[in-house]
């Protein structure tokens, strides 16, 4: 298998300055939705929270307004004409990394599975509330932020092994065996996670709590669900679940 490049970590303006003398230009989102009314509805919502938002109707619109604004977070709507929403969320990650919110209108774990492959951090399923949309939006960017901060400290840490598994926190690399396993940010950091307490069993709240900073119990499918794409890329004995309770790091 050959190496990959790890994904650097994107950096994040402030969305509300505590200065008018140091003031910013605000959080830019970007919005990729067919549904002129849904589309509209979003956009109102993000920019009544400080947001400068972007909206486009279809794929091809939606990666050229990528590139233009080089937003700081993408809503990306999966069912899109031009280039679908997977399609789409490749090409965006492929030039530089950034978090993506995918909304889905059916709720199958393969679309989502696939949707977290290309780079996705999140999904919302159809319909849902504009609350629990701004909330996601707020953790995705926080979760950025945290993951910058652990970066700037983890500099200079050597690799990390258990077992046949090696964690590079400093260059954000992981390899099983003799092989380089491509992961995204997020990937990256549930592992690097669950590799800090390699004894412990985090619940799927903990997990949220400290990988996406998301502290609401609803977004729990989101943990199943990246455990489930580790599992695909580093094998399934590398990850157990306890039911009931969480998952932990199997440990040689």
């Amino acid at each position: 298998m050959r190496g990959h490049r790890p994904h650097p970590v994107p950096t994040l303006r402030r969305v509300h300055p505590t200065d008018p003398r140091d003031a910013a230009p605000p959080l830019t989102v970007l919005v990729v939705e067919d549904e002129p009314t849904l589309a509209e509805a979003v956009a109102v919502r993000l920019r009544g929270e400080g947001f400068a938002v972007h909206v486009r109707g279809d794929g091809p619109a939606g990666v050229a307004a990528a590139t233009e604004h080089r937003p700081d977070l993408v809503v990306l709507d999966l069912m899109l004409p031009g280039y679908d929403g997977l399609e789409v969320c490749r090409r965006i990650q492929a030039e530089r990394p950034v978090p993506v919110l995918m909304l889905t209108a059916r709720d199958d774990e393969t679309d989502k599975l696939v949707g977290l492959a290309v780079g996705a951090d999140d999904y919302l399923t159809k319909p849902f509330s504009m609350r629990e949309l701004v909330a996601r939006v707020h953790a995705l960017i926080r979760r950025v932020r945290r993951a910058a901060e652990l970066a700037s400290a983890d500099v200079g840490v050597p690799p990390q092994r258990i077992g046949d598994l090696e964690i590079d926190r400093s260059g954000r690399r992981v390899r099983r065996g003799e092989l380089e396993v491509h992961l995204t940010p997020i990937e990256f950091d549930l592992l690097a996670c669950l590799a800090r307490q390699p004894q412990a069993v985090l619940t799927r709240e903990q997990l949220l709590a400290q990988v996406w900073d998301w502290a609401d119990a609803s977004g729990t499918r989101t943990v199943d669900s990246h455990v489930k794409a580790l599992r695909r890329k580093l094998g399934p004995d590398l990850i157990r679940t306890v039911h009931g309770i969480g998952y932990g790091l199997e440990t040689p």
